[in-house]
């Protein structure tokens, strides 16, 4: 089916890349040097998606605000030395981004992780991909859900955001579809459940990179403007 998409935007973490690993561990890590209890690493599913120091205030405890810039610290010291232990491409994600570049879809990330980070995994772990632009969370730029950097990306590849799907794994990534006025599509092999990409209104879902591939030949023309 040809594609009437002209550009897809990619979450990063539980979307392109399963990295859930490497963040629990990093994030128990700093917890432990601090004293403080660690948490299982399914249950950091819940925690990341909006941004790092989320990520610490929802892993420390209540009360103990008073450690929050010092596991930040220690977390982004040492997830920076760690990302690249475990995470790796979802199977089918490579088949994807190649079948997309050939039917001449241009392709981005969009991320809440820091930028210096988001650009070291997308070129270690994506090397062959060409993607027309590659973002994390910058300062001055509100991060996702809010559509100001989605927008930008959509004008920096020169197409207009009701030709752009934006794919992701969160609440977050939905809520900053709709914003936008692109077309939503819901991986569900990410952090979080069908549920809450059906209640923050995903266009569609994807099970697999089979499915993920149909619901995006399945976008009508420039059908995603609000």
């Amino acid at each position: 089916m040809p594609m009437h998409l002209r550009a897809a935007l990619f979450d990063l973490d539980g979307t392109l890349l399963d990295s859930l690993e490497d963040l629990a561990v990093a994030m128990n890590h700093a917890l432990a040097t601090h004293g403080l209890p660690v948490h299982p690493v399914a249950s950091h599913r819940r925690f990341v998606g909006e941004g790092v120091r989320v990520f610490v205030a929802r892993a420390v405890p209540q009360g103990r605000e008073d450690l929050h810039e010092a596991v930040l610290a220690t977390y982004k010291a040492f997830y920076a030395e760690h990302m690249l232990d475990h995470t790796r491409p979802y199977p089918g994600v490579r088949d994807v981004l190649a079948r997309l570049q050939g039917e001449g879809v241009k392709l981005a990330v969009l991320s809440n992780k820091p930028d210096a980070a988001t650009r070291q995994l997308v070129e270690a772990l994506l090397p062959d991909v060409r993607f027309g632009a590659i973002y994390g969370e910058r300062a001055g730029v509100p991060r996702k859900p809010d559509p100001t950097a989605a927008l930008g990306i959509a004008a920096e590849l020169g197409v207009g955001p009701g030709d752009c799907a934006f794919i992701g794994d969160t609440a977050v990534d939905m809520d900053t579809a709709r914003a936008a006025g692109m077309y939503s599509v819901g991986v569900t092999w990410g952090f979080r459940d069908v549920e809450e990409l059906q209640a923050h209104g995903a266009r569609a879902l994807a099970h697999s990179s089979d499915e993920l591939l149909q619901a995006l030949a399945s976008a009508p023309r420039a059908a995603t403007r609000p």
